[in-house]
């Protein structure tokens, strides 16, 4: 069963646009979005199981406050407010 759903003129071309280059449908394209998009439950289960999995398997001391600064470096990395990372050992 298909419904309707009301988007302005400019995203439904923009849609358009972007299914045309896919060669695809719109309802295919926002079905394939939807799909790939998760919720943020989904994405809270997924940070809750990457994190006892390093706990589990690579570093059992992981803490939260690690997440936290790992999460901060992400949103900085993707923010563009860190544009390299250093490393802290010499290299030789």
């Amino acid at each position: 069963m298909d419904t309707t759903i009301k988007v302005t003129t400019e995203t439904r071309d923009r849609l358009a646009a972007i299914a045309a280059d896919r060669g695809t449908t719109v309802k295919d394209l926002v079905q394939e979005l939807a799909g790939a998009t998760l919720t943020g439950t989904e994405l809270k289960a997924r940070g809750d199981a990457a994190f006892e999995y390093i706990r589990s398997h690579i570093r059992p001391d992981f803490s939260e406050a690690d997440r936290v600064a790992g999460r901060k470096l992400m949103d900085d990395l993707a923010a563009g407010r860190i544009t390299e990372l250093l490393d802290d050992e010499p290299q030789k």
